[in-house]
């Protein structure tokens, strides 16, 4: 058997560099955690990373990282990033162990059917419209924040059906953009230092009782009125228990952890993604140039609506080379249940496994010049090229993001219509940097709104 103490290493496979006594690799992890990272794979394809107590093993090889994805029964939901996620979120899709996994995707399926594309469409189309006719030509905004309120309300009137009152809204964004701030300091935060009633373990439990009393109340509130809108909040609220193989239907706190799981990725996904992807765009006043061109024929000063998406081609590959360059769930974690292995090298039963997107991602010997941004380098669908693995922005295997499609739509028609109507720039002096928090959100992305001629 494996030595769970790390002796499993051979002579190609070792530690990472850097170690300090006590506390490992910590210091590297929080002053710059994505050049440690991207550091990994000069040392091996897999890499014995220390933070604290924790030994954990980094995975750094595309064709690897598929096959732990790809076994979910073997490298199930766990690890520190995992188990923060869970007493936040619950047991939710997301966040459920291997043994829950496959009743709860089926159960959840029929809400991102493609039959019910079109339909949410319309909704992200009427608030990107709502959205673009709110701006004011020379006006300031942060980015992010403004697109993440859009995104939340988004996905509260297409998934759940309803609207909040802006009070309620602007609260919940507050206790999200304090958990997400927080997120990763707890997972680098080990036991029982997570729990001392520091500041800022104080706010960050204020936030997440806060938004899961939200939630809670959205979910009373339709079970009182029983009317069913046909939407998410309505598929969960449905299901009867001779419909899951005589199990009991999901509690209220079972719901409630779904609607928390999925208002968190689809309102924080497609937001840094946008943000990033105009970023992009205004450091690359060419690309700009090419898919001002790409709007203006597709569309002829409209907001995208869903039968626009097979002419915006190049909307989706500015999409698709953000999320390469900057994948929202940028590192993720998982757990041995059995004594197992990766590439020959044996690994024991609870040991935790490091793998990272963005990492895979930024390879050198996947990805030509991979730092630069280059959506044309999508252009003859190298994905059937590259090595299994080395695309995973939604993950892969049997746990790939369910709502991966609806992501796609609406990152799509949101950037086709701010371009159609908006040129952004960045503000004199502003220095962008990614945040590497639960997600990897853009920092100080500041920009200015000019009004593109012509359009009213």
């Amino acid at each position: 058997m494996p030595d769970p103490t790390g002796a499993w290493m051979t002579a190609s496979h070792g530690d990472a560099p850097g170690a300090l006594p006590l506390i490992g690799h910590l210091l590297r992890l929080v002053r710059d955690p994505l050049r440690f990272v991207c550091s990994l794979p000069h040392c091996a394809d897999l890499v014995q990373v220390r933070v604290g107590p924790w030994k954990m093993i980094a995975v750094c090889d595309p064709g690897l990282t598929r096959q732990l994805l790809v076994d979910d029964r073997t490298f199930d939901h766990g690890g520190p990033f995992m188990n923060r996620s869970r007493q936040l979120l619950g047991n939710g899709l997301a966040t459920c162990p291997h043994a829950d996994h496959r009743q709860q995707r089926r159960l959840i399926r029929p809400a991102f059917h493609r039959t019910r594309e079109a339909g949410y469409a319309r909704v992200m189309s009427q608030q990107a419209a709502e959205l673009i006719g709110s701006w004011h030509d020379g006006q300031m905004i942060d980015v992010f924040p403004a697109l993440q309120r859009f995104t939340a309300r988004t996905t509260l009137t297409a998934l759940f059906g309803r609207t909040l009152p802006p009070s309620t809204l602007r609260g919940m964004m507050g206790d999200l953009a304090m958990i997400a701030s927080g997120l990763f300091r707890q997972m680098l935060t080990p036991p029982p230092l997570d729990r001392l009633p520091t500041p800022a373990n104080r706010r960050y439990e204020r936030a997440r009782t806060s938004l899961r009393r939200t939630v809670a109340q959205l979910v009373a509130d339709r079970r009182t009125t029983g009317i069913d809108h046909d939407d998410l909040l309505s598929i969960l609220m449905g299901i009867k228990s001779q419909n899951r193989g005589g199990a009991p239907a999901p509690s209220d706190t079972d719901i409630a952890d779904q609607v928390l799981t999925f208002y968190f990725a689809a309102v924080d996904t497609p937001a840094t993604v946008l943000s990033w992807s105009l970023h992009l765009l205004a450091q690359h006043p060419y690309i700009r140039q090419a898919l001002c061109a790409e709007v203006d024929t597709a569309l002829h000063g409209r907001v995208a609506a869903y039968e626009d998406l097979p002419n915006l081609p190049l909307t989706r590959r500015i999409i698709t080379e953000t999320l390469r360059l900057y994948p929202p769930g940028w590192l993720l974690t998982r757990v041995t249940t059995t004594d197992t292995g990766l590439g020959g090298i044996p690994i024991p039963a609870g040991t935790t496994v490091l793998f990272s997107a963005y990492l895979i991602h930024r390879r050198a010997d996947l990805y030509c010049d991979p730092d630069r941004f280059d959506p044309d380098r999508w252009l003859e669908n190298p994905r059937t090229q590259l090595p299994r693995g080395a695309f995973i922005p939604f993950g892969s295997g049997p746990r790939k993001c369910v709502g991966e499609d609806f992501s796609w739509i609406e990152t799509t028609l949101t950037l086709a219509s701010i371009t159609a109507h908006w040129t952004l720039a960045h503000l004199q002096g502003s220095s962008v940097r990614p945040a590497p928090r639960g997600m990897l959100y853009p920092e100080n992305l500041h920009m200015c709104l000019t009004r593109r001629q012509g359009v009213r």
